[in-house]
């Protein structure tokens, strides 16, 4: 029997009880026929290290084997750049290392399985011919050691978000996971930056940034701006999750929060008792963190469609950066339980579409569209 859920109808999403029927049929045809975008996967900490991603292994959550039996249609591939980089000035060296295990351990490893994309067009593209789409962001905007002209290179190599801080403040922008505001939110070369980003067309990614950080890329954006891997805060109280009135402001500049499925982000259970999120936890072991669930996920989609609307919300796993996942979805192979617990929610082929990858299509052109000005 279908229900009325308060604050859905005018947002066009019909939903049921959970308990309504899908067959495995339907579940197979809406998850093939969605073109899914993970927009933030952490494998390449490991491959840089010399993973071959091609045959499935037995810890992770990422490689082509599990890629395939999940359907995945583009993921991009984290360029992370951690702090201790930056201690050691040696930033732009490291981003080069995780920039070329995307394009070599991962694309010309796997040329009949991997195609590099640069553009919404080219996602595309690569899904025509049945390989999935290989996408670069940099996590750590202490990557391009303030120089724009680092910033440039970047993108010509394919670089096509960067995310603007990690857990630590840079010198032009500040972090969530930091005491103190030493920029108050953007300096000035930071909104040169984000600016320049605007210019050549490279997506702004807000996961990670400080509040005021936050407000100040939304003021100074010309482009609709993302984040990349964070969930709600209101159902998750962690400093790395959005508060409503951010998801709605990147609502209404036309971007989309792209869900992170950490347990932490994901549960209140799950961020009490992980050593990770809770420091009178720390020196716990991380079996101890309260296991997030599939359902988790879906009410986190939930929440963002009923206070900013379909059109705001995609998926951005954080796989094999995360050391808790949610029960059903403990790899990347998983993704159709996601659909069929949507499914099951009340979403329609078309909703899920959005969800899975069109939402972030309209983001990608949108930028690519200034940035071509």
């Amino acid at each position: 029997m279908r229900i009325a859920i308060a604050g859905f109808a005018g947002l066009g999403l019909c939903l049921w009880a959970q308990t309504k029927s899908v067959t495995d049929a339907e579940v197979r045809r809406v998850h093939q026929s969605a073109l899914l975008i993970d927009t933030h996967n952490d494998v390449t900490g490991e491959t840089v290290k010399g993973l071959d991603i091609g045959p499935r292994r037995g810890k992770g959550h990422t490689d082509l084997a599990r890629l395939r039996e999940g359907s995945v249609g583009a993921v991009f591939f984290a360029a992370y750049v951690a702090r201790t980089y930056d201690m050691q000035q040696q930033s732009a060296h490291r981003a080069l290392e995780m920039i070329d295990t995307i394009r070599r351990d991962i694309v010309e490893r796997y040329p009949n399985d991997f195609e590099l994309a640069l553009t919404a067009d080219e996602i595309i593209g690569a899904r025509k011919k049945g390989r999935i789409a290989a996408l670069i962001g940099i996590e750590g905007g202490h990557a391009i050691e303030d120089s724009l002209r680092l910033l440039r290179s970047y993108y010509a190599l394919g670089v096509r978000y960067m995310t603007l801080t990690h857990s630590n403040h840079n010198r032009w922008a500040d972090s969530s996971g930091s005491a103190g505001a030493p920029n108050g939110g953007l300096s000035a070369l930071g909104r040169e930056i984000v600016g320049e980003m605007n210019r050549v067309g490279m997506m702004v990614d807000v996961s990670h940034v400080s509040d005021k950080t936050f407000w100040d890329v939304i003021e100074t954006s010309k482009a609709p701006v993302f984040a990349s891997h964070s969930s709600c805060r209101s159902l998750s109280r962690i400093p790395r999750n959005m508060s409503d009135e951010m998801i709605i402001a990147l609502a209404k500049k036309g971007g989309v929060i792209q869900v992170n499925f950490g347990c932490e982000f994901l549960s209140q259970a799950s961020a009490d008792t992980s050593p990770w999120s809770n420091p009178a936890r720390r020196g716990q072991p991380e079996s101890a963190t309260t296991r997030a669930k599939v359902e988790d996920v879906v009410a986190h989609i939930d929440h963002v469609v009923r206070i900013a609307g379909i059109d705001s919300v995609g998926i951005g796993s954080d796989f094999d950066g995360v050391s808790c996942t949610p029960v059903s979805l403990e790899d990347v192979s998983k993704f159709p339980n996601l659909t069929r617990a949507l499914l099951e929610r009340g979403y329609t082929e078309g909703q899920i579409g959005k969800v899975y990858g069109g939402n972030l299509l309209r983001v990608m052109r949108a930028v690519e569209g200034v940035g071509g000005r």
